[in-house]
């Protein structure tokens, strides 16, 4: 990771970028806490990306299992 013209060498691990446009964070948990969703806006902020999805691999309907995480999209 780049700050400020630095590299810095910190614990953050981004699961999947597509296309640089979103980050998609992968779970096998029995819910989504409230951190995972803060864990993904943080990688938000430090990558510069708008949009990012929580995946629980964990639940019977993958649908109940999808959170989005949106960081200052542009209007």
């Amino acid at each position: 990771m780049v700050y400020k013209g630095r590299k810095l060498d910190c614990g953050y691990r981004l699961d999947v970028v597509v296309e640089n446009v979103i980050i998609l964070e992968l779970k096998s948990c029995e819910k989504i806490e409230p951190i995972y969703g803060a864990q993904l806006l943080t990688y938000l902020k430090l990558s510069g990306l708008h949009l990012g999805l929580i995946l629980n691999f964990n639940v019977a309907m993958m649908r109940d299992g999808i959170k989005r995480i949106v960081h200052e999209l542009a209007e």
